[in-house]
């Protein structure tokens, strides 16, 4: 088992969990990456090769209890014990009220609030016990207010903030550090490029900047914690 510290980011992808392995790991951290898709964690690989041995990746269902059990003892064997949860993962479905199936709106309450009560469950005990870790939670605009053609993306994150709330109200005397991150604003992915590719840069959030946020809070003395942060460019209106 190595000597490194873990962080385990859960849904990673080509914008902010690259930009989040890469903060961390320049740290001297090792990394375990979490996603749906193989294709997806061979492409972020590729990208973080300079990692070496310190970077892991796995291949499952963030709402299937059994494969977050099997993801984090993988962890624990390959890695060592995390000491920061990123949990970057979720999925909605637009649409009206009317227009949402039920099937839509549990797989989006699943994936964006169940999976990280799932992965918290796992690794809080042993960061309590070892008295300190962080666990990060990245939020949206939506976790505060819900909009027209939402509801899949507001339900499962004004979910994940009450979670946050009351895993640091528990564990936070424990020496844990829970945060929720408010991205208030559309990050600058790839994805995002294609469809908007004369989309000025200073409109969008950097993935960079916003990793830099969440190295900040996993460092914060324990005298003066974030439990709550919000991001947004200097041009969004709020």
């Amino acid at each position: 088992m190595s000597t490194w510290p873990t962080a385990l980011i859960v849904g990673a992808g080509p914008g902010l969990g690259l930009a989040l392995a890469r903060r961390f790991g320049r740290e001297g951290f090792a990394i375990a990456l979490v996603a749906r898709r193989e294709a997806m964690l061979a492409e972020l690989s590729a990208q973080l090769s300079v990692l070496g041995p310190r970077l892991k990746t796995y291949a499952a269902d963030t709402t299937d209890p059994a494969a977050v059990s099997a993801v984090c003892a993988a962890t624990l064997r390959d890695l060592g014990e995390p000491s920061a949860l990123i949990y970057n993962a979720g999925s909605y479905q637009p649409g009206g009220i009317a227009d949402i199936t039920p099937e839509q709106f549990e797989a989006a309450w699943k994936t964006g609030c169940m999976g990280a009560f799932l992965f918290a469950r796992e690794l809080l005990p042993a960061m309590a016990a070892a008295g300190r870790g962080s666990v990060l939670l990245t939020g949206a605009t939506a976790a505060l207010r819900g909009g027209k053609g939402f509801a899949t993306l507001a339900i499962p994150k004004f979910g994940l903030r009450a979670l946050g709330q009351s895993m640091a109200r528990e564990y936070g005397p424990q020496g844990v550090h829970v945060a929720h991150v408010v991205i208030d604003g559309q990050i600058d992915t790839p994805r995002l490029r294609e469809r908007e590719p004369d989309r000025a840069t200073h409109t969008l959030l950097a993935t960079d900047a916003i990793a830099e946020s969440y190295w900040q809070l996993h460092c914060q003395d324990a005298t003066a914690w974030t439990q709550e942060l919000d991001l947004r460019p200097a041009v969004e209106s709020f």
